[in-house]
């Protein structure tokens, strides 16, 4: 056997399972749950995992759940990594009537894909011929949403971090991992099926809360303290900023209102704003957070009002891991050629991935088979063999690169890979950075 029939007889695994990995991607669609709260879908890897015959976890981090192909064989562990977990979005032909979830990121398609990629390599027989071990790990909260229910969580020392890669970190799930993949689903332009490299930016998250002083908005004003006026005036100053900040560190500040008041003919008392403070670097995102403090107090204090903000451990910027990268770009060349497969960019964007990678060898290439802007009520999967199957089969095949005689290219990828951070270092990382932006 040799290492190109093996990935010959996992991908004709991956072919015959074919319809159920399609039926997976599309059952999740249907039933979207947001983070920490994805019960059902956590359920769905579990059981479908087990029905592998492999040892499986659940809770991680309240949700998720992780099963491991152990090849009995000494040799680095490998972790192929699906999100569970969907945006908010009521518009999407799929959201939930209730909550207003729905998988409008693609979510679905990369648990689709993780469990192909199981049933790939377990049905053909692989590990017999692999070292090491591979961990498929359904991961939950990556959409960095419901800010205060899951603050409300950390202050009770439920979580501590408020993504799920992060609260895996934390509690030391990925000790003995030596290396992360995933696929993310896309849009891409009809010459371009796969993209790989892509960097991104990190992010401060946020938590705002103006108070003034109850009165009747048309008899009697000026007994009042507009907590809204001095809301408005924060995000005024936060706008008036933007051309403070350098190009290069692709600075990004989008608040939102959650409450704007109680009714309109009462004088606003209780005024909350969510954001996020990106940039592409750590020293970036504390300048640029510290501005964006300033002018929320500048708000208040313009009013007279009062104002809390809360500054939250948000995600890292992402650090390309190359090595195994070009494993990963080997595949997808050799899959649907090398025209077809592109270097990303960067990403303005943010995802906890970038925390991840600051402490192993981490990849988030993106497929197509989307239609539609991601977290958009018209982001549909529009080709699913490309959004569903061909991540599976590109997975597995990297793995089966990783992990091929007695591991050498795994074991080259993690000897050779330099960590910004070891575990330690990024949790107190975090505490440096929100211990400088108060």
């Amino acid at each position: 056997m040799t290492k190109e029939d093996l990935k010959e007889h996992v991908v004709a695994a991956i072919d015959k399972t074919r319809e159920e990995i399609i039926a997976i991607g599309e059952d999740i669609l249907r039933h979207p749950e947001l983070g920490f709260k994805e019960q059902r879908t956590t359920s769905v890897v579990a059981n479908r995992l087990r029905e592998l015959g492999l040892e499986v976890r659940e809770g991680l981090a309240i949700t998720g759940a992780a099963g491991v192909l152990d090849t009995g064989r000494a040799g680095p562990n490998v972790c192929v990594m699906g999100e569970l977990d969907s945006v908010l979005c009521p518009g999407h032909p799929y959201a939930d009537p209730v909550t207003g979830a729905a998988h409008a990121c693609g979510h679905n398609a990369q648990v689709a894909s993780v469990i192909g990629a199981a049933m790939g390599l377990v049905l053909s027989g692989a590990k017999n011929y692999l070292s090491g071990r591979i961990t498929f790990l359904g991961v939950p909260a990556e959409e960095y949403v419901e800010i205060e229910w899951r603050q409300a969580l950390r202050r009770k020392g439920t979580i501590r971090f408020l993504g799920g890669k992060q609260e895996l970190i934390a509690r030391g799930f990925f000790d003995d991992v030596d290396m992360a993949m995933m696929v993310h689903l896309a849009g891409l332009s009809d010459d371009k099926v796969v993209t790989i490299g892509e960097s991104s930016n990190g992010f401060i998250g946020k938590l705002v809360r103006y108070r003034g002083k109850e009165a009747h908005a048309g008899a009697a004003p000026h007994m009042g303290i507009n907590a809204l006026n001095a809301a408005i005036l924060g995000l005024i100053g936060v706008s008036m900023l933007r051309e403070t900040w350098k190009d290069e560190d692709h600075v990004r500040v989008h608040p939102i209102i959650t409450k704007g008041g109680d009714i309109v003919n009462v004088i606003p008392a209780d005024v909350r704003i969510e954001s996020y403070v990106r940039a592409s670097s750590i020293e970036a995102m504390i300048d640029a957070n510290s501005k964006v403090n300033r002018a929320f107090f500048a708000g208040a204090m313009a009013i007279g009002a009062e104002v809390t903000v809360e500054d939250l451990p948000g995600y890292l910027p992402r650090i390309p891991a190359p090595a195994l990268a070009e494993v990963f770009r080997a595949n997808a060349e050799d899959m649907v050629g090398p025209s077809r497969v592109s270097e990303g960019g960067y990403s303005a964007g943010s995802s906890d991935i970038g925390d991840l990678s600051h402490i192993m060898p981490a990849i988030h290439p993106s497929v197509g088979g989307a239609k539609g802007s991601a977290h958009s009520e018209n982001f549909l999967v529009d080709d699913p063999e490309t959004a569903y199957v061909l991540p599976a089969k590109l997975l597995a095949a990297t793995v089966i690169d990783l992990l091929w005689d007695d591991a050498s290219t795994g074991r080259r990828i993690v000897e050779e890979f330099r960590p910004a951070l070891t575990r330690e270092e990024y949790l107190s990382t975090w505490e440096k950075i929100l211990s400088r932006t108060r």
